[in-house]
């Protein structure tokens, strides 16, 4: 463990407080590569443009053929994905296309289990049975090569909307809208799919205005859709560049001013989070997570329903299942990653490094939740990770679905790539991300798997790679430790690749014991600058050195209306 403070630039810093930005958010925002206040106007008319030299490409084709579609008041069906970005793209696509005067719009979510991910033949094939003329992919689709050509085949128009890296072969949709295609020029690679979709339905909204359907005066606000796009955009883990933190600031704003659908509203309230103080916190780690139960465990249908919805009564209802849901999947996460981290632990010895990578499997691990254990081992071993459930899909007994977590400096789709070309007939499907992916492979593959993955880590990974770093942004003066400029700090926008603020100091242990029913966190009693402050550290049950550089992050702890800073460790090193 090593932890290191970031570069603050002095000159950016002070420019920044000049502008009359707070001291510390300055230099914070400085050390994350921000040069000037007018970078961050969070405002809608900062946002990138979806058309033009730099818009993205195909969008204008996507909304021409939306608005005919609508003209001739065909049917529209979303295929949508069943995680958080996809269920929150589909309610956005759902509800922006009636707002924009679809009479028919219909969606349909692929099972985790019997469809796996994407639009597959079948899925083309159901979504004709229901009378579509159009068909609509979020958040998927990029891969679809075959499911794409069925829909073609059966007649369908097909529109592709998405944020993953293509693959070899662009699917022969009539209109593909995806920042990573070859030759978009958009300037945000990272939005979620669920910030493609809004951005589809400003383009669409331009095209019917330019149509005559409605001018500026009498066009539908789009804007209520941000809440549910800042939603999908944190909990899908994409990197906030700039424009993402806009879109998702514009979302938080709505929810603390009480402007939200009646499913977000009831999710907050099922997970004891407070709207009018939401921060992206909320989103990642207190609603995504229950959206996301009903796609492991359930029918992603309950998280979109529940998104839909404009019934306070039946939000409340669909919240409090998906909340049981979550229940649910965190029992079942617990035994598992215990057996996984075993597992993973007995490929060394105690006194050695852990292997480059981890692959684990049991058949009696739970496909829906492979992918939060496998985040967990990596979060633990600091190694790219692959933990294997057995499929559960009828006629699939015999292959291994897998979910893939990496470190910093290791791109986990492209080290599958390579395996798939140096082991051919290995991995039978895979997809993803940097940072995270799934492959399927047949059981008896997997120990080739194993070893080629681990293979690929070895020569991709060095020493400096595989020591966990913590990036912090060094002291925190004495003065900045009030439950104030806590609020101040939760109210920013911070996330993947614009990191919330972690600090870094030598600090005076006074005492230390075990906390929670398992006894797995270590609540702490410090000296920080001379004076005294409460912190814990969430599953650490290792005791502290008297003296020891802590890195953390700031809280509040409210105890009979008293609020006192606490502070929440993320490392130490001794």
């Amino acid at each position: 463990m090593k932890i290191i403070a970031r570069d603050i630039p002095p000159r950016a810093a002070w420019a920044l407080e000049q502008a009359g930005v707070h001291p510390l958010l300055a230099r914070l925002y400085a050390a994350r590569g921000v040069r000037a206040k007018d970078e961050l106007d969070d405002g809608l008319g900062r946002l990138l443009p979806p058309s033009g030299e730099k818009g993205l490409k195909g969008i204008d084709t996507a909304a021409r053929l939306l608005a005919d579609a609508m003209a001739q008041n065909q049917r529209l069906v979303i295929v949508a994905d069943y995680d958080c970005d996809g269920a929150t793209a589909c309610a956005v696509g759902v509800r922006g296309l009636r707002l924009l005067g679809s009479q028919q719009v219909d969606y349909l979510v692929p099972d985790r289990v019997t469809d796996g991910y994407g639009l597959t033949a079948s899925i083309a094939r159901r979504v004709a049975e229901r009378g579509a003329d159009v068909l609509i992919t979020v958040d998927n689709g990029i891969a679809s090569v075959d499911g794409v050509a069925e829909a073609k085949a059966l007649g369908l128009q097909v529109l592709v909307t998405d944020h993953h890296l293509p693959g070899p072969e662009l699917p022969a949709a009539d209109a593909i809208v995806n920042p990573n295609q070859p030759g978009c020029p958009f300037e945000s690679k990272s939005m979620a799919g669920v910030g493609v979709m809004f951005y589809v339905l400003l383009a669409l909204r331009a095209e019917l205005r330019a149509r005559g359907v409605f001018d500026a005066a009498t066009q539908p606000k789009l804007d209520p859709l941000l809440t549910l796009v800042a939603l999908g955009t944190v909990a899908d883990v994409v990197k906030l560049d700039a424009n993402n933190r806009r879109l998702v600031a514009q979302g938080l704003k709505r929810i603390r001013a009480g402007q939200m659908p009646a499913g977000i509203a009831a999710l907050f309230h099922a997970a004891g989070r407070k709207a009018p103080m939401a921060t992206t916190f909320d989103f990642g780690f207190a609603l995504g997570p229950r959206i996301n139960a009903a796609g492991r465990l359930a029918d992603m249908t309950l998280g979109i329903e529940c998104l839909l919805t404009d019934d306070a009564g039946r939000a409340a209802e669909l919240a409090a299942t998906l909340d049981g849901i979550n229940r649910e999947r965190r029992e079942i996460e617990g035994g598992m990653r215990e057996q996984a981290m075993l597992m993973a632990e007995s490929l060394f010895d105690e006194s050695e490094e852990p292997p480059p990578a981890i692959s684990v499997f049991d058949p009696d691990f739970h496909e829906g939740v492979v992918g939060i254990v496998a985040s967990r081992i990596k979060d633990k071993l600091h190694r790219p990770t692959f933990v294997f459930a057995a499929s559960s899909a009828p006629g699939k007994e015999h292959e291994l679905k897998g979910s893939g977590r990496s470190i910093p400096g290791f791109h986990l789709r492209d080290a599958l790539d390579l395996v798939a070309k140096r082991h051919p007939g290995v991995i039978l499907k895979f997809g993803g991300h940097a940072m995270a992916a799934g492959c399927t492979v047949a059981e008896e593959s997997f120990d080739v798997f194993e070893q080629a993955f681990a293979q690929v880590a070895q020569e991709w990974l060095d020493a400096a790679t595989l020591t966990r770093r913590i990036e912090t942004d060094g002291p925190l003066a004495p003065e900045y430790c009030r439950a104030d400029i806590v609020d101040t700090l939760h109210r920013e926008v911070w996330g993947q690749g614009f990191a919330p603020p972690t600090f870094s100091e030598e600090v005076q242990i006074v005492s230390q014991r075990l906390v929670g029913e398992a006894k797995n966190h270590l609540s702490l009693k410090l000296i920080h600058q001379g004076n005294p402050v409460d912190a814990i550290w969430f599953g650490h049950t290792e005791q502290l050195p008297a003296r020891v550089l802590l890195a953390f992050r700031l809280d509040v702890n409210e105890w009979k209306g008293e609020r006192k800073v606490q502070f929440l460790v993320e490392g130490a090193q001794v």
